[in-house]
């Protein structure tokens, strides 16, 4: 008997151009993005750097879609072993796993200015050095008095923890908890469940991102919070900024799997895209709830 009968078949797709036009949307998103910040930091009128990311952001989804559409007929075909079905359960948790790392080092930022940076130039500790850049400023969090204001306008006020961060706060929990019934629903083989409880936390995951976008209108407008309201404001817009932007593309994850519900795709057995999104779902919200915490209450 031949030593490769003891190993399952492991399928090996055809060679594919969708690789390269990846590499290729990335590039024009990230330089679309990067140029259009460095506009802003440099006060110049809009370039055609948002033409460039949204030709990026374009191409993105074009890829995506026909990538994860050939995986799925793969899939369907019967030609994705246990063993490839289990490489893709590695990918997803090394893929959360990064962004874990991602979202540490903005919160290793932002404990670095508050616990660190911050005391030390208002003349705390051995390396408080108040005297020689900063005479006379003292430091507090939320920084509502920059060391230098005619550098960094102070913002007039802060949003608050208990209005529409708890609001979202609770929205997010709920979510999840929504997500988990419909998970359940799909292993008991209940599709109408599935659909509903899986539509309802795609319904929490917008009106998630509209009160978000409310919270921000309310900073801009009337708060004089901004990105150019120094360190308080770079911290609070990149921590929060970066996790809308997590919630939006998990909530575009959810609607993907519900429109294949609808279609009649997953198994009890066999729905690890549905898995994958979940898991994604349930790590968004963990971080918005250490958000909840250190950028909005403590």
């Amino acid at each position: 008997m031949s030593s490769s009968a003891n190993h399952e078949h492991y399928y090996v797709p055809a060679q594919s151009r969708l690789p390269v036009w990846m590499a290729f949307a990335m590039f024009l998103t990230v330089f679309g993005l990067g140029s259009m910040f460095n506009d802003m930091s440099a006060g110049r009128e809009s370039s055609n750097a948002q033409w460039f990311f949204i030709a990026g952001f374009g191409v993105l989804a074009v890829v995506l879609y026909n990538w994860f559409s050939q995986v799925i007929r793969e899939n369907h075909a019967g030609l994705n072993s246990q063993q490839l079905k289990q490489s893709y359960v590695w990918g997803m948790g090394w893929f959360i796993f990064s962004e874990v790392m991602f979202f540490a080092a903005f919160f290793g930022a932002l404990f670095y200015v508050r616990n660190l940076v911050g005391p030390w130039i208002g003349g705390e500790g051995a390396k408080g050095v108040t005297n020689y850049l900063y005479p006379g400023f003292e430091f507090s969090w939320p920084l509502m008095n920059n060391p230098d204001n005619e550098l960094f306008r102070a913002p007039e006020a802060i949003i608050h923890a208990f209005g529409l961060p708890l609001l979202n706060t609770i929205i997010l929990v709920v979510s999840s908890v929504t997500l988990t019934i419909a998970h359940h629903a799909l292993r008991a083989e209940n599709r109408k469940q599935l659909n509903i409880w899986l539509g309802i936390t795609i319904v929490l995951g917008l009106a998630f991102l509209f009160f978000q976008a409310e919270e921000y209108i309310e900073a801009y407008s009337h708060l004089g919070l901004t990105l150019e309201s120094g360190i308080y404001g770079s911290t609070f817009f990149m921590l929060t900024g970066f996790h809308g932007a997590h919630v939006t593309i998990g909530t575009f994850m959810l609607i993907v799997q519900f429109l294949r519900s609808l279609r009649g795709h997953f198994k009890p057995d066999d729905h690890f895209g549905f898995e994958a999104s979940a898991w994604y779902w349930h790590f968004v919200d963990v971080v918005w709830l250490c958000l909840f915490v250190f950028v909005y209450w403590i």
